[in-house]
């Protein structure tokens, strides 16, 4: 009688290799890390003024869901349109610094010499200026997210060698060519780099700004519940922003994934 062979050994590694696949090693810390949260609160009787269990911020989540949406699509807004300008403004300034040299020694110091100045000291005067409309965090969004991406744009325009330029010029490329064939595709990587960087600190000059002056945003809201003691309330918030941050960052890694293919089949091969 033939014996049939047990494959439930592989379709079990099978399985676990995809759920490994599907569900990143972060995720799986951050579930042990909830539970201790929750388990710590529960046996200890922490106050929720103090520090609520994650399934009472849950619960926030779900029962304030009405209030934090709006608020949240007013923060994204603002987090969406200052990162937006600051790349329309930063990447163009970048390739003038690298094609200029007035612009290198005229532009660039200033531009390192900004970030020595606190955005929370100029924020009040933004306030001043523009009101407590939408304009003044807009314009913090530009100035937190801006810096990354010029440095680490001059950086990569700046990264292809004499050699590579010299062998675009015998082969008769002109300056437009020699631009979008060797030098963008060069700097494409620590271009990225900035972006990822800026999604970051756009998102900390967003919730900044509404800290200092705003009547609606997530950043108005955990400040309202910090003063009514609804630390539930500031969790979710919090919560919220996380997310919001994260998902950011995703949709621009997502994109340097697919401009610069090259980039990711590089980097497995140098780890295989």
């Amino acid at each position: 009688m033939t014996s049939v062979p047990d494959h439930s050994p592989r379709i079990r590694s099978d399985v676990l290799r995809r759920i490994g696949e599907i569900v990143p090693p972060a995720l799986w810390t951050l579930l042990i890390l909830v539970i201790f949260w929750q388990a710590i609160v529960t046996l200890r009787n922490i106050p929720e003024y103090i520090l609520p269990a994650p399934s009472q911020i849950a619960g926030e989540i779900g029962s304030y869901w009405h209030r934090l949406l709006p608020n949240a699509l007013v923060t994204l807004s603002e987090i969406a349109l200052g990162y937006t300008l600051a790349v329309l403004i930063a990447v163009p300034l970048a390739v003038a610094i690298v094609y200029s040299r007035v612009m290198q020694r005229a532009v660039y110091p200033l531009i390192v010499l900004s970030q020595t100045v606190p955005k929370v000291a100029v924020a009040p005067l933004l306030l001043t200026w523009f009101g407590y409309g939408m304009t003044p965090k807009i314009v913090i969004v530009i100035m937190m997210s801006f810096f990354p991406i010029v440095i680490n744009s001059v950086m990569g325009l700046r990264a292809t060698t004499p050699e590579m330029l010299y062998l675009a010029k015998s082969m008769g490329a002109n300056g437009w060519q020699i631009f979008w064939k060797f030098r963008l595709p060069k700097a494409l990587p620590s271009v990225f780099a900035g972006l990822r960087l800026a999604t970051v600190l756009s998102v900390i000059g967003a919730i900044i700004a509404e800290f200092i002056g705003a009547d609606r945003g997530l950043g108005y809201l955990i400040l309202i519940a910090g003063a009514n003691f609804d630390i539930a309330r500031q969790f979710a918030a919090i919560i919220l922003i996380t997310v919001m941050g994260m998902s950011f960052f995703g949709i621009i890694s997502w994109l340097e994934r697919r401009m610069i293919p090259w980039q990711e089949q590089s980097e497995l091969g140098g780890k295989g």
